[in-house]
């Protein structure tokens, strides 16, 4: 892995605000870049889009707003996964809807401390390379996968979804845009599904730093060693559709269809509203959560 500093750019037109948020990132092990405003935050970004792994995003600004800024980038198709930390009060709720709507997953409430403001950008960040690393993987598959029109795997592991999302997705022209969405189904599909690692487990689990381990562990015993999350993708003219199956026992699913403000602030959550704001054009799930249906059109006609 590379010993690189992540890059935060950091958006306040408080003077105060950016010398505390940069004392602490730094102290933290991140290069920092400030801007005081929207229109400074905007010049460094469409000048070097690809130098920042964060921008920590001030709402209210004189000149260009953070809603500003996080519609420019939005429309910028190398600054569009991005993650956003959006500062926010924790009970403007309607700002929060709002921000979530322009594709704003991460938010900051005021007044802050430095531990949840450290969280909050680690998990952005982390987020955002898991993303970059998909996206590098599926430029690197092979060209024939794009010929497969229809076929359907199985497998038990992260790891083995990943690489199966990674192949899949090549078959789509925006494979960048699929590969995200794919992936976080399949993980959904294998911790949550198969291996029932509930909501607030995983809240712990992520917290604690051992999410991965607990995996593993479930996937070793006894009780998990048959089970298998299936995937069958069919690729025709005007569709691409891709039905995923696990073995557990179905979950709460409408719940995680859009970021709900009550969710905004933990470490994890955003998969399911993601791939299907970001990834599909349809996305449905069945039989109590433990089958889900996506769909990407391949035309200009998406009824």
């Amino acid at each position: 892995m590379s010993s690189k500093k992540e890059v935060v750019l950091v958006v306040d037109d408080e003077p105060l605000n950016l010398e505390i948020f940069t004392e602490h990132l730094e102290e933290a092990g991140y290069e920092v870049v400030q801007a005081e405003d929207g229109v400074q935050a905007w010049a460094l970004l469409e000048a070097t889009p690809h130098r920042f792994s964060a921008v920590l995003l001030d709402r209210m600004m004189p000149n260009m707003d953070g809603m500003g800024v996080l519609a420019l980038m939005k429309a910028n198709p190398e600054l569009d996964i991005l993650p956003v930390i959006l500062q926010t009060a924790k009970a403007a709720k309607a700002e929060i809807l709002e921000g979530l709507e322009a594709g704003a997953y991460y938010y900051l409430t005021k007044p802050f401390d430095k531990a949840t403001m450290l969280a909050i950008v680690k998990t952005a960040i982390s987020d955002f390379n898991s993303h970059l690393d998909l996206k590098l993987e599926v430029s690197q598959t092979l060209q024939t996968i794009s010929l497969l029109t229809q076929g359907e795997f199985s497998f038990r592991t992260l790891e083995e979804g990943r690489l199966i999302a990674n192949h899949l997705a090549k078959i789509d022209p925006a494979a960048g845009r699929v590969v995200v969405g794919l992936s976080e189904l399949l993980i959904n599909a294998v911790e949550h599904g198969n291996l029932g690692i509930g909501y607030q487990e995983k809240t712990d689990l992520v917290s604690a730093g051992e999410w991965q381990r607990e995996i593993d562990r479930r996937l070793a015993l006894p009780e998990h060693a048959e089970k298998q999350v299936t995937l069958r993708f069919e690729l025709s003219e005007n569709e691409l559709s891709f039905l995923i199956k696990d073995q557990g026992n179905g979950f709460d699913w409408e719940n995680y269809l859009e970021i709900s403000p009550d969710r905004i602030f933990d470490n994890h959550g955003r998969g399911i509203a993601m791939a299907r704001v970001k990834s599909f054009d349809y996305l449905e799930y069945r039989d109590g959560g433990r089958e889900v249906l996506t769909k990407i059109y391949l035309n200009a006609d998406k009824s």
